[in-house]
């Protein structure tokens, strides 16, 4: 087998490859000699068929046997004896091949490329901190304290203002028809939550108990049902009942309803959770300006099929968030064609990136074990406690979703070694620049 390298561009490969006419007969006649140790016809024993007669009915099938066992044998010879690292399996081309003659094929591919991991105690990054602020604490309570508070009915008689519930029976039509999903009755509607299109609240404040209003307002162009977007409705609407909102007070008995000894306690385990919404972020930009130094640190090609896949899937993400009306504002400002620009940068680094924290992690023989696993999947069940059966279930049926899974915490488990060998500063920044994630991750 005579092997010729015919091009070697970047990370692209390509070899001719020979097999002589001889090798190649001499492989099917081995073929042949193994068919006819099993093979039976008519009137002979199984093995004891004359060789002429095999070959007559055989030889097409150990002819294509042959050549393919050839060029697999051929593309696995020019993979060993060159040391490559193709990062999918090669590409075959049957050249030439006339029975009589040397068989000639190529095999091109694209290799990983060479990555010479550094010392990283020559990067330093910058951690955020933020500290939880008694403001942030009474925030908090605040919120909790909303989100449980009760209603009462208005027994005087007056009309609704803005904040009451108003308990209302409504029918919504379009040019006289009625619409699917406009009807409702005894539904409690906060006035000036925005709950409902923009106008229809407003013009319920000052209403009484029994009057029946006329609503009319028009659904926003970007109304998720397509065929009432950006159309006017009458809504007949009856005040059925107003209600007034009732907070619950901050105190000891507040913090007893939330399963605390005390209100001291319940802000003390506020605090906590703050704390730790605030390190999770923390850690988020930490990972982050680790990236950023990587990515500025090595420099090396990247295999153009990775990045068309990590296009692809990127591409495929805007495209459905466009077509669901989904874009953020960014995005909706730049233009397609900058967009497509921007997500191309964006493939690239995320496929060096990866590539590099495959080549650390298995220079520091980092493992992902079971115990991690199950780690991650119990976290994921603590943040979704009524969903926890549903996420078991999950993982537990499905493979592609558990090497996912292996994937990101091998990933993250590369990250923090790498971060316990850089250089770490910590700085106390404000609650807003902690959250501001405005930049593109990679």
């Amino acid at each position: 087998m005579n092997i010729e390298e015919t091009k070697s561009e970047g990370l692209s490969r390509e070899y001719n490859v020979t097999i002589s006419a001889s090798d190649y007969s001499a492989e099917v006649s081995k073929k042949l000699k193994e068919i006819a140790k099993t093979v039976s016809m008519a009137g002979f024993r199984a093995g004891k068929v004359p060789f002429s007669m095999v070959e007559k009915k055989y030889k097409a099938n150990a002819m294509s046997e042959a050549l393919d066992d050839m060029l697999r044998d051929g593309m696995n010879e020019v993979i060993e004896k060159n040391n490559l690292r193709p990062v999918f399996t090669p590409d075959v081309d049957l050249k030439k091949f006339e029975e009589g003659k040397d068989i000639e094929f190529s095999v091109s591919m694209e290799v990983m490329p060479s990555i010479e991991v550094k010392n990283f105690s020559g990067i330093k990054v910058e951690k955020l901190m933020a500290e939880v602020s008694q403001e942030e604490i009474e925030k908090a309570l605040n919120y909790m304290a909303e989100s449980r508070r009760d209603s009462q009915k208005v027994e005087e008689d007056r009309a609704t203002q803005k904040g009451d519930i108003a308990v209302i029976d409504f029918v919504g039509s379009i040019d006289g028809v009625e619409f699917e999903g406009g009807k409702g009755e005894a539904y409690p509607l906060e006035l000036g939550s925005n709950s409902f299109i923009p106008g229809y609240e407003d013009q319920l404040i000052g209403k009484k108990v029994g009057e029946v209003v006329d609503v009319k307002a028009s659904f926003p162009e970007n109304y998720h049902a397509k065929d009432l977007a950006g159309k006017e409705a009458l809504f007949v609407t009856t005040i059925k009942e107003i209600r007034e909102i009732k907070k619950s007070e901050i105190n000891d008995d507040f913090a007893k309803s939330l399963g605390e000894e005390n209100l001291d306690k319940l802000k003390e385990t506020v605090k906590s959770r703050i704390a730790k919404d605030y390190e999770n972020a923390s850690k988020m930009k930490l990972k982050r300006a680790l990236l950023d130094a990587l990515d500025k640190a090595y420099s090396f090609d990247v295999p153009q099929r990775l990045v068309d896949m990590e296009y692809d899937s990127i591409v495929k993400q805007y495209e459905s968030a466009k077509n669901n009306n989904q874009l953020d504002e960014e995005e909706k400002n730049k233009s397609e064609e900058d967009l497509l620009k921007e997500y191309k940068e964006i493939a690239v680094r995320r496929v060096k990136l990866g590539l590099l924290l495959a080549e650390v992690g298995n220079e520091a023989k980092v493992q992902v074990n079971q115990e991690d696993i199950n780690k991650d999947i119990m976290m994921e069940a603590q943040h979704y406690p009524m969903q926890a059966k549903a996420i078991f279930d999950f993982y537990l049926k499905n493979k592609e979703a558990i090497e996912r899974l292996r994937t990101s915490v091998y990933e993250e488990k590369v990250i923090d070694y790498v971060l316990s060998k850089v250089e770490t500063n910590e700085k106390i920044v404000s609650v807003e620049e902690l959250y501001n994630f405005d930049e593109k991750v990679a």
